[in-house]
């Protein structure tokens, strides 16, 4: 149940979310299998396995979470490339004239909609937790374009759902080029191996570096050309390691041995207790984390529709 990428949204005004009635919304929008002549569909799954109908809404402890799924036909581009070039090949041999743009087009969406039974099926899902008392919405993805289709899916389901990412009083890159010049972070952060620096300019250089040391003279030579941090790899205190954007996108998230270890112990054998127990963690963890995490990076700038 670890998340492994982070988004995290704000909620805000009146969005005081009810997991029953978050279910029962969710339930108009379910995901459905793609028919023999639909490219895609897109609706909300069960965040979970357990049990014969396990609910789109799962709660624990105050915690919700939910998940999408996308499921889609994939046919590769040189199929359809190859195929539209037989067919326009036999044309102009057995017609004796040359097969122009618009023809073209038409031929592409015959073929396309002869392949389209047989295409691969590919499904993915996208998992959002959320934490009504903190007002915080944690999706699983490091793609924005997942993250907010999850979210317009929800605002369509509820008729409307007032949330915006987080953002930060002060620049990120200039906290992470300050960290980096100092050698050190606050809250309990510390830099690890990995960086991304970049040059201000509109077509400047940009430099990563990865199982380095960044305290050694290569980073101090870009630092003091100019170049600011856009990416750093981070860890916090023991418990989480991960690399962190400018853009608030946290990637490769990993939970250190030590949560790992205690969610099993609080799970005990049970698969159910085992999901339920690294699920209260996470939320646990991150009710402490992020926070922290926005303090390090000069606070979270509130917006002024937080407080009506």
């Amino acid at each position: 149940m670890f998340f492994n990428n982070l988004l995290i949204y704000r909620l805000y005004g009146d969005s005081n979310l009810d997991g029953e009635a978050l279910a029962e919304a969710l339930g108009k929008f379910p995901a459905r299998p793609c028919g023999s002549q639909v490219s895609s569909t897109y609706g909300f799954v069960a965040p979970t396995e357990f049990g014969e109908e396990p609910p789109l809404v799962h709660e624990c402890q105050g915690y919700m979470a939910i998940a999408t799924q996308r499921e889609e036909r994939i046919l590769p581009a040189s199929v359809i490339r190859d195929a539209v070039a037989e067919k326009v090949t036999t044309i102009e041999l057995e017609e004796s004239r040359k097969v122009y743009k618009k023809e073209k087009d038409q031929i592409k969406d015959e073929v396309v909609q002869a392949l389209m039974p047989r295409a691969f099926i590919r499904k993915s899902v996208t998992q959002a937790a959320i934490d009504p008392a903190t007002g915080l919405v944690y999706i699983n993805t490091s793609s924005t374009k997942k993250a907010e289709e999850l979210l317009s899916a929800m605002r369509e389901a509820l008729g409307s759902l007032p949330v915006r990412p987080i953002s930060l009083k002060a620049s990120p890159m200039q906290t992470f080029t300050h960290w980096l010049k100092t050698h050190e972070a606050d809250g309990g952060f510390f830099i690890l191996d990995e960086c991304e620096l970049r040059d201000t300019a509109e077509d400047g250089g940009i430099v990563r570096i990865k199982r380095d040391d960044l305290s050694g003279d290569e980073v101090k030579a870009h630092l003091d050309a100019g170049k600011l941090a856009v990416s750093l790899r981070m860890a916090w205190e023991d418990k989480l390691s991960f690399v962190l954007d400018d853009k608030l996108n946290i990637k490769r998230l990993r939970f250190e041995e030590l949560l790992q270890n205690q969610a099993a112990a609080d799970g005990g054998d049970d698969k159910a207790g085992q999901h339920d127990a690294s699920f209260v963690l996470m939320m646990l963890t991150f009710r402490e984390f992020v926070p922290k995490l926005l303090d390090a990076l000069g606070g979270e700038e509130v917006a002024k529709e937080i407080n009506q």
